[in-house]
């Protein structure tokens, strides 16, 4: 089969960008960096069947969308998140399990010399395996060690290297003595498209707690800025009707109109002591189960001497 021309591939990419948002409504922008290609075929393997993996030049795919952008002006919004070495992943629904599954496919990488650090990098106090020839290493690192039974100890944590700080030559070859890879590379989700809103990945790792308690918040601001202002609305309505309540309960105490809820509380008022006493047994009975009366041992019965003596001569 003759290999595809260069206007030829454009066409292709054009055709199957256009078939994916068609097909798909929610994409994921994800950050490509250091991926290799075979990890690259690992993840669309684990993807199969949930999601579709998109690359491509950026160029391509910003001309790509705005051909399409032109009957989904939608679309739009995703330009300018398409800058850097990006790609587009193609969900339907189960964006969190979508997000599960990429995190998982991170691979360990060992710390090359010009790398970034993307994560503190610690090295733990224990023994090494290094022979006492090899403490130079220690030593430009500031590194406390010691030398036990024929090999280089270390004698506490050190953090090596900072996140954003530049790999340097002895920080990469004390770390491949070691055996240590201390960076974990993958696809990493940077923004959620969903059908025309754009937010962050954070999103996608809440639960439905948060979104409830985040609701919840909201509700209570509407409920202030109702009240501060007097202006009705449904949040504040309950908080209306509880201070309507209590100004109906005030007049009443203080006038000779009175209301069923209103006679309970003059009751209380004009009552204290009955009211106490029937809250604490109320508390008691409720909070105690009720002991079993005891039953009472009939007393022994003294005797008498003027008794004795009016019988027996009687």
């Amino acid at each position: 089969m003759p290999a595809l021309t260069g206007a030829e591939r454009k066409q292709a990419f054009f055709s199957k960008l256009s078939k994916l948002i068609e097909d798909y409504h929610k994409v994921l922008i994800v950050g490509a960096d250091n991926v290799g290609s075979h990890h690259m075929q690992t993840i669309r393997k684990a993807l199969r069947g949930k999601a579709v993996l998109l690359m491509g030049k950026n160029t391509m795919v910003r001309k790509a969308i705005k051909g399409v952008a032109e009957n989904n002006p939608k679309l739009q919004t995703l330009l300018q998140y398409i800058k850097g070495n990006v790609g587009l992943l193609f969900c339907k629904d189960d964006l969190s399990g979508i997000r599960k599954i990429i995190l998982e496919l991170k691979v360990a990488a060992p710390a090359k010399v010009g790398a970034i650090c993307p994560n503190d990098v610690i090295v733990p106090a224990g023994p090494t395996g290094m022979e006492p020839t090899q403490t130079s290493f220690l030593q430009a690192l500031n590194i406390p060690s010691q030398i036990n039974k024929g090999q280089v100890d270390i004698l506490n944590d050190v953090k090596i290297l900072n996140t954003g700080q530049k790999v340097g030559q002895s920080e990469s070859a004390l770390l491949s003595k070691l055996s240590i890879k201390p960076f974990s590379y993958g696809l990493i989700i940077q923004t959620v498209y969903d059908e025309g809103s754009i937010y962050d990945v954070s999103v996608l790792s809440m639960s439905d707690q948060d979104i409830v308690n985040k609701f919840s918040n909201g509700v209570k601001n509407v409920a202030a800025v109702s009240l501060g202002i007097g202006f009705p609305t449904v949040a504040a309505l309950p908080h209306v009707l509880i201070r309507g309540y209590k100004n109906l309960l005030a007049i009443s105490l203080t006038t000779e109109y009175s209301f069923p809820r209103a006679d309970k509380v003059k009751h209380a008022i004009a009552n204290p002591g009955a009211v106490a006493t029937t809250t604490t047994t109320t508390t008691t009975s409720s909070s105690t189960p009720a002991a079993k009366p005891e039953e009472k041992k009939p007393e022994p019965v003294e005797e008498d001497d003027t008794d004795m003596g009016l019988s027996l001569f009687d």
